[in-house]
């Protein structure tokens, strides 16, 4: 009798685990409480899967050997309890692709950065004319990558909700950004649990792979020491060089992995400000691992274009500069959005907050922003934070206001910088909708 697989949620990952569920000749149906995506349901029907909206039939779920849960549904939510209950395995996407992938996997993740670095890596991959994939938490689901491959690399964004569904799994190469308090809502306001969670990215790595870190990081560097790690360590620092497998000298970007390699100045990379050197370092060692020439990773890093919502730059409108950085849903991302800026700032932040401490923020928001622009239901927490730092703080309900308060209360040669450092769900539908209005308001005024 085939293996009766259900899937919870019936978005990107959900749909792309049903179509590889159903070529490895498993009995699928997929579940979603709210509405399916026109887009998604012409797939599902396309291969004769089985799906419902609007409720999950709990009778049908309970018969399932497995259950593949999308990264957007709790842990806590009723059907999911009921499944612990019955001792029905709940896995997530990753989790279930990393079984039929053949292809090298290469995992990122962090609070920040991730998505930066993932393109970089797919980019370099794709330079040298590797068959590469790029999949996880940037959009496109890694289950659908391996229904359609083979591919010989995958370069995987993972977030810590893809991370916590992920048991026997294993990257050959792990990067890890950087861990700050994210996500706190989600993991009891206990930062352990939320540091447990990313460093999952590392289990069941052997002495054949490899762990690419950030060795400045002081909650990185405190959970290494707690035990052996058996894989390589290839840190990286722009602070100091001993034992480290990537660091700057005189401004240029060493790569110190068999042989060492001076790769390029730090003038000559693509993406600007401190956090982006971070970024370039970790991707310059994934390709120096993987074997690929040292002058397609200098023209990889010279010539990115960048991340749409992450520092993206929108237009110049009477010689102010639109900066879209709505990726920016946690208090760090928008602290490195602020502190590479260089001239003042009109600040657009706001949304639904995470537990956020924004006292990190202060010496920055002093320093360059002359107003702050709220965008929000809720913005007492951040008024609270910044009334005595900012002279001017304006309340706004929607992204056409708050773009042309912004505009209003900026000077020429002032950059209006969205970075939220808040999720966006309380008046859009996600980080990319919100970017996106951002972009139509600017161009509108």
């Amino acid at each position: 009798m085939r293996r009766k697989i259900v899937i919870l949620g019936a978005g990107e990952s959900g749909t792309g685990s049903a179509v590889l569920a159903m070529k490895h000749g498993f009995d699928v149906f997929v579940s979603d409480k709210g509405q399916v995506k026109e887009k998604y349901r012409e797939i599902l029907d396309s291969y004769k899967i089985r799906w419902e909206e609007g409720n999950h039939t709990e009778k049908e779920i309970m018969a399932a050997d497995e259950v593949i849960k999308s990264p957007g549904i709790k842990e806590d939510a009723p059907i999911v309890v009921t499944l612990h209950e019955k001792g029905i395995p709940v896995i997530s996407e990753i989790e279930f692709a990393g079984r039929y992938a053949k292809g090298i996997k290469i995992c990122i993740t962090g609070s920040n950065g991730k998505t930066t670095v993932t393109n970089l890596i797919y980019h370099i991959l794709n330079k040298a004319g590797k068959k590469v994939a790029i999949a996880g938490n940037v959009g496109n689901s890694f289950a659908m990558a391996v229904a359609e491959g083979p591919y010989d690399y995958y370069v995987i964004e993972l977030s810590s909700f893809q991370l916590d569904g992920m048991y026997k799994f294993r990257a050959e190469i792990a990067i890890l950004m950087n861990i700050t308090p994210d996500h706190l809502d989600r993991y009891g306001y206990k930062l352990q649990n939320y540091i447990d969670s990313k460093f999952r990215i590392t289990q069941n790595q052997t002495k054949s792979d490899f762990l690419i870190y950030w060795a400045d990081d002081p909650i990185i560097k405190a959970e290494l020491s707690k035990k052996h790690y058996g894989m390589t360590l290839l840190p990286f620092s722009d602070t100091s060089k001993e034992n480290m497998t990537a660091y700057i000298e005189n401004r240029e970007l060493i790569i110190d992995y068999q042989p060492k390699t001076y790769l390029m100045t730090i003038h000559e990379l693509a993406l600007k400000g401190r956090h982006n050197i971070y970024n370039s370092m970790a991707a310059a060692i994934a390709g120096k691992v993987l074997n690929i020439r040292k002058d397609v990773i200098r023209e990889s890093l010279a010539d990115f274009q960048g991340v749409e919502h992450r520092l993206e730059p929108v237009i110049k409108v009477s010689g102010i500069n639109f900066i879209n950085d709505s990726k920016a849903t946690n208090v760090n991302s928008a602290w490195y959005a602020l502190e590479c800026m260089e001239t003042d700032i009109v600040w657009i932040v706001g949304g639904i907050d995470k537990g956020n401490d924004y006292s990190e923020l202060f010496p920055l928001v002093k320093q360059k922003v002359r107003a702050i622009v709220c965008l929000g239901k809720d913005n007492r927490k951040i008024i609270e934070a910044f009334k005595d730092k900012v002279p001017t703080i304006v309340e706004t309900g929607s992204m056409e206001e708050a773009v042309r308060s912004s505009y209003y209360l900026a000077k020429r040669d002032y950059t209006v910088l969205l970075s939220p450092a808040c999720a966006s769900f309380d008046l859009f539908s996600n980080y990319e909708d919100r970017g996106r209005q951002f972009k139509a308001a600017v161009r509108n005024l």
